[in-house]
């Protein structure tokens, strides 16, 4: 099963690109990295953990 990835924050409406930090919770909930530190990582929807989305298109790893 695929995440959802929404292009928009719920609290503020800010636009969020495929590159874009944004925090999700096991429902999906989607927020901007900004609102996320100001609702301390907590989804305001359900009360579960924020968490950083992955990015998508193509890994790149360090050498």
């Amino acid at each position: 099963m695929a995440l959802e990835m929404r292009s928009v924050c719920e609290k503020c409406s800010a636009n969020l690109h495929n590159k874009s930090d944004a925090y999700i919770c096991t429902y999906e909930c989607t927020f901007c990295h900004t609102c996320t530190e100001e609702m301390e990582f907590v989804c305001p929807n359900c009360g579960g953990e924020l968490v950083k989305r992955p990015r998508s298109g193509k890994a790149v790893l360090a050498e």
